[in-house]
């Protein structure tokens, strides 16, 4: 069965401003930076990050690469008759080409950022839309500056819907990102102390995360954590962006989607939940409070007032198969202090991940007083996630340090 074509190599060509050389196929059918996941049929685009790409287009053309996106300045290492396209710059080929998909796209385009949850929330979206028409959605956590003109250059044209997974690490990144993908609704998970060395203030980091708005279409909304401290700020930014409407989630009296109560079991959520007025009572295919706020975003973005998604099947069974999260463990989490006169352990069983292992380290010896904290956490299947964070007090913020570890 021949694959779907993703761009036809004239469209390609012309996005990037590109030089054909070789014989190159009429389409391709994927676009990977990977020359180990090659699929037949895609285009291959030789970016550089750790490793220059164009030391794996020989590799990337014998796994069944239809053709390879190169920089100009390197062109001459590579056959004449090898099928190319030739761009001046290989990252700004996969902007423009990213453009263009979004140009041609009719899908309504979802921006997910956030401290933490990001993930877990674009792919909970993800499974959700699919049920009401085709839906695109980021790979992985392909978030940052060439991450997203990826995962939208892939967003197939007949898409419905595409969610776009947005991160950043310092102010100034989000903006560009966001002006590319222009969503038509940009949801900011939460503000947690991450990356906070870049920033120094968790209002810093939230100015960084409003830059989503800046990208957002005319009539588009902002859908915000109604719970975090940052709430207020964070909708002020976006009518400073002009962001029509701003709606929101979480516990709070005055959520837009607000949550009333939740029960954990072995293998499932049980949820009561007031949307926009009315109450509802569903259940979630996996444990944990985290899928329960996860789901509840999920709401708010089915009850717009002309609704983003009319399909009556919108619940989560399939929530389980989140990769990397709500999966069951019976390991007991536990927190590890260490400064220069105390060691001590203690448990911690937070809400957010209360079954991922953490080992945290207090450095209390700044001269400011202030405390550094690392926490590494585990799941069963040993996969690591680290968090580094400061507090202003000598006391380490280990709950926050736990959230954040466990959603990114």
């Amino acid at each position: 069965m021949t694959a779907r074509a993703l761009w036809t190599v004239d469209a390609m060509a012309e996005a990037m401003s590109a030089e054909r050389q070789g014989a190159v196929a009429p389409s391709v059918s994927g676009i990977s930076i990977d020359s180990r996941t090659i699929v037949a049929g895609d285009a291959f685009f030789a970016l550089s990050d750790r490793r220059d790409g164009h030391e794996f287009v020989a590799a990337a053309l014998a796994a069944g690469a239809g053709l390879a996106v190169v920089a100009a300045d390197r062109r001459a290492q590579f056959p004449a008759d090898a099928p190319l396209l030739v761009v001046p710059d290989v990252l700004a080929g996969l902007r423009d080409l990213a453009a263009a998909a979004r140009a041609r796209t009719q899908a309504k385009v979802i921006g997910v950022t956030g401290s933490v949850g990001k993930t877990g929330t674009k792919e909970a979206l993800r499974l959700a839309l699919s049920k009401d028409g085709e839906t695109h959605a980021s790979v992985a956590s392909y978030n940052n500056h060439w991450g997203v003109p990826l995962s939208l250059a892939r967003c197939p044209q007949s898409a419905r819907y595409a969610v776009l997974e947005m991160g950043m690490n310092h102010a100034g990144e989000l903006a560009p990102l966001s002006r590319l993908a222009r969503p038509h609704i940009a949801l900011i998970t939460t503000i947690a102390p991450v990356h906070l060395e870049f920033f120094g203030s968790l209002t810093k980091i939230a100015d960084a995360k409003a830059e989503i708005f800046l990208g957002l279409e005319a009539d588009g909304a902002a859908v915000l954590n109604r719970d975090i401290k940052q709430f207020a700020h964070l909708k002020r930014r976006a009518k400073e962006a002009g962001v029509a409407r701003v709606v929101s989630f979480g516990e709070h009296a005055k959520a837009d989607a607000r949550l009333i109560k939740y029960a954990l079991h072995p293998h499932c959520s049980t949820v009561v939940a007031q949307i926009l007025g009315t109450e509802l009572t569903y259940k979630i295919g996996a444990p944990g409070r985290h899928l329960v706020g996860i789901r509840l975003r999920c709401w708010r973005l089915r009850c717009w007032p002309e609704p983003i998604s009319r399909s009556p099947r919108w619940h989560l069974p399939s929530l389980s198969r989140l990769p990397g999260a709500g999966r069951p463990s019976r390991l007991i989490s536990r927190v590890e202090l260490h400064s220069s006169s105390t060691r001590a352990t203690t448990r911690i069983p937070h809400p957010s991940m209360p079954h991922w292992p953490c080992s945290a380290r207090l450095r209390s010896d700044r001269a400011d007083g202030a405390s550094l904290c690392s926490a590494t956490c585990w799941n069963s299947d040993r996969k690591v996630r680290r968090f580094i964070g400061r507090s202003p007090s000598r006391s380490p913020p280990i709950p926050s340090i736990l959230c954040s570890a466990a959603g990114r």
